[in-house]
């Protein structure tokens, strides 16, 4: 089973306790979101979990307990952008995010490391030669503790609408200004760019758009074979493998 913990909220920013207290007693238990009524009991078990998941714009709380995770194959998908507190008040600097996934890098190995990049949008502040800057630089100091950097666009949700009203889709000819020298820097230090949920006309050298849990980025995490069932992926737009998800929406 691959244990998802992040499309739904940020454990690791927000529940590390919570998750660590869990994986003690050995289960915890998901109210489905769209039927509360329907409640899943996973088995937190070595045994029975092939690799649990992480997805979080700061994994500091989780760092002084790894040990509690030893037994367990792990996987990371650490955000790391280029916004300030104007945006993203309560997410530590750039910087210090920067420092803690090469810790982790260093604790769990290059290939349970992946470096998000999303999503992007363009405003006179953060534009397009601000972004391409600050990615060559973190790209630069993430060199040689990832090899790979999953990179989206913003989408214009009602609910993205209604708490960032500024926002403005990326244009096409900046998508593709972005992707072209994304990639070539991504290139030059050892990274693949995966895209997620985005235009496959975008796809070019060091760039694909399978997704950035698909079951190669899985099976390379941690090193063997997965054998899937036949099943619809979460989401048409990529074969990334998301199930069995034990947050909760609008808790972050």
């Amino acid at each position: 089973m691959i244990l998802n913990t992040g499309s739904r909220t940020d454990i690791p920013a927000f529940y590390s306790d919570w998750f660590y207290n869990r994986i003690q007693e050995g289960y915890c238990l998901v109210r489905n979101p769209y039927y509360p009524e329907q409640v899943t009991k996973y088995v937190l078990s070595p045994q029975v979990i092939d690799a649990i998941v992480f997805c979080t714009k700061n994994p500091q709380p989780m760092l002084d307990r790894l040990s509690l995770l030893s037994q367990y194959c792990t996987f990371w998908l650490v955000t790391i952008t280029p916004y300030e507190q104007d945006i993203e008040p309560c997410v530590p600097r750039w910087s210090k995010v920067i420092d803690n996934f090469r810790y982790l890098s260093r604790q769990v190995g290059v290939d349970r490391m992946s470096w998000r990049y999303d999503p992007i949008f363009i405003s006179q502040k953060y534009s397009v030669s601000y972004h391409i800057e600050r990615f060559e630089q973190m790209a630069e100091d993430l060199q040689g503790y990832t090899r790979q950097c999953v990179v989206s666009f913003i989408d214009l949700y009602e609910k993205t609408k209604r708490n960032f009203p500024q926002a403005r889709s990326v244009t096409a000819a900046q998508q593709e200004q972005l992707i072209e020298t994304f990639s070539k820097i991504a290139a030059a230090k050892g990274m693949q760019i995966h895209l997620c949920c985005e235009d496959r006309a975008l796809t070019r050298a060091n760039v694909d758009a399978d997704g950035c849990l698909s079951q190669t980025v899985l099976e390379r995490a941690i090193g063997s074979a997965l054998h899937v069932p036949k099943k619809k992926m979460a989401r048409d737009a990529c074969s990334c493998l998301l199930g069995a998800d034990i947050g909760m929406y609008n808790t972050c």
